[in-house]
């Protein structure tokens, strides 16, 4: 057999170029004699490492898993590795990340964990490195970003909470230095003010995470100042559990006093009691349109920066009802 037949069937992302009979018998035999590719001395050859790079924010934070799954399955199709990073503060900062996978030689870099205003971009940009963002965005727009419709999605959540006959409505919002955090926000007030409310300060609280115990904390001090709302639209789920500790805390129910919605609809958040409405985002979706953006950008195909958004899906539970009468 021809030693190039034998290359491309080695390499996963050439090997459909030949017949499957025959990269399984060459694959067969590759087996038989415990032969592995030598992928340093192919990335010295080819000049590209096949490895790629994506950086969340934190990686117990069930969102980013489906993102993950999907940006993998379209690299692994083109015989990329996907390296995972998650620069917790306690341990590094994110342009270090950014740093030591630019020394891995990775051939591009997807960015989770970006805020508007974010120096690891121009880092990317100055090493020319490519680059694609997602469920995040930058303010300036400079490289290709795949996200959900973060507006769309808080209408379509008080939109459900009018429907149901909410009018005294809070939000809980995300840091407003993040996209997810400022679009939902500005979602959630448009909303309000197209239904003819006008959302006074007070009805809204910003967490300094999204995370649950930032939510708790940021249900705490907004109940407090509003304890005769009937519903509370969170900016995503893990800020809605931190809502409903703080309910428990407080000696209220969820939905029976406090009707919570939450945005993402991470895994398990049905499975919660009660089971939580949310908007539900296409996270493995997004995965895979960032992944497709970013072979795109490795193999010069593009080098435009498109903004891609995807639609969001209003998902009802049972963490709303409509508000009791006394209220």
């Amino acid at each position: 057999m021809h030693p190039s037949t034998v290359s491309r069937a080695l390499d996963p992302a050439r090997r459909g170029r030949i017949g499957e009979p025959v990269v399984r018998r060459i694959l067969e035999a590759a087996e038989r004699l415990g032969y592995r590719p030598d992928t340093v001395a192919a990335s010295l050859r080819s000049g590209r490492s096949n490895m790629v790079g994506i950086i969340v924010p934190d990686i117990a934070n069930p969102v980013f898993s489906p993102i993950i799954g999907g940006l993998e399955d379209v690299l692994s199709a083109r015989g990329y590795a996907l390296i995972v990073a998650d620069p917790q503060p306690q341990r590094t900062g994110a342009d270090d990340i950014v740093q030591r996978l630019v020394a891995r030689r990775v051939d591009g870099l997807v960015l989770a964990n970006v805020a508007l205003k974010d120096n690891s971009i121009e880092r990317c940009l100055s090493w020319k490195v490519p680059v694609v963002l997602v469920n995040r965005a930058e303010a300036e727009a400079r490289v290709p970003s795949v996200v959900s419709d973060d507006v769309a999605g808080m209408r379509l959540a008080v939109a459900h909470l009018l429907e149901l006959g909410h009018r005294h409505i809070l939000h809980l919002a995300g840091p407003q230095m993040l996209s997810t955090g400022s679009l939902r926000r500005r979602g959630f007030v448009e909303a309000m003010h197209e239904a003819g409310f006008t959302p006074a300060d007070n009805d809204i609280e910003e967490a300094e995470a999204f995370t649950r115990e930032a939510g708790r904390a940021a249900a705490l001090r907004l109940l407090a100042r509003q304890p005769e709302a009937t519903a509370i639209v969170a900016a995503n789920d893990l800020l809605a559990l931190g809502i409903y500790e703080a309910l428990r805390e407080t000696g209220r129910r969820c939905p029976e006093d406090l009707s919570v919605i939450g945005h993402n609809d991470m895994p398990l958040v049905d499975l919660v009691d009660p089971p939580l409405s949310t908007i539900r985002i296409s996270h493995r979706e997004m995965g895979e349109q960032t992944g497709q953006l970013l072979l795109d950008l490795i193999e010069g195909v593009r080098g435009d920066a498109p903004y891609v958004v995807t639609a969001p899906l209003l998902v009802v539970r049972r963490s709303t009802q409509p508000p009791r009468i006394s209220r």
